[in-house]
């Protein structure tokens, strides 16, 4: 028999051994019954089609409780509330390659391999210009950091704009009062920074703006 539902006629206390529900539809001896998530079992004294129904408390393990007039109560066998056996869960950890390039001269980065993540230096006191292109789709997830070793407005071009959005939201431009990072993550086809667009603010002097 399948499941059914129907509603409780009358409210169920907590120590009563019998309900009485809307309809006895499909109640049988034996048949599950959920009740705001108490398990019960219609008992070996129900006579079919009554609508009083006896039924056995607090069945595998969950809690008797009172339940209030028109409470939903769904009923069927237990081939019917048959679940799949308990599966058991592997947690394997996952190792990501770090690609570390260094960056002295004016230059477009590298393409980032899908499953890697990459670490970008910009060396030196002289501005760089770095332009990165958009990632491709199999690249999600990748993370890259640019940071600098010295003192220099940097120049860093994003190719389609940070977060793909395109025209004012594609150059970062680091102040030259000291050194900083930048993160971002490959979502979509384009590169998402670890904080929200637009960049703007200043701390202790460093200084980083979208334009």
């Amino acid at each position: 028999m399948a499941i059914a539902t129907t509603t409780l006629a009358s409210p169920l206390n907590v120590t009563d051994t019998v309900m009485v529900v809307a309809s006895a539809a499909s109640f049988a001896v034996g048949r599950f019954v959920d009740i705001d998530q108490e398990i019960c079992q219609v008992a070996q004294a129900y006579v079919a089609g009554s609508v009083n129904v006896p039924i056995l408390r607090g069945r595998d393990g969950s809690a008797t409780a009172a339940h209030k007039l028109g409470a939903s109560v769904t009923h069927g066998t237990a081939a019917d509330w048959a679940t799949p056996a308990p599966q058991t869960v592997t947690m394997t950890p996952v190792t990501r390659t770090v690609l570390e390039t260094s960056i002295s001269a004016t230059s477009t980065l590298p393409p980032v391999p899908a499953g890697s993540d990459m670490r970008v230096t910009l060396n030196g006191a002289t501005p760089i210009t770095l332009t990165v292109p958009a990632p491709t789709r199999d690249m999600d997830g990748c993370e890259l950091t640019i940071m600098g070793n010295g003192i220099a407005a940097h120049v860093i071009t994003f190719t389609g704009g940070l977060g793909g959005v395109g025209a004012g939201y594609t150059t970062l431009t680091n102040n030259a009062s000291g050194p900083t990072a930048f993160k971002a993550y490959a979502n979509g086809g384009s590169w998402v920074p670890l904080t929200a667009t637009p960049i703007s603010g200043t701390a202790t002097k460093i200084i980083a703006g979208i334009a």
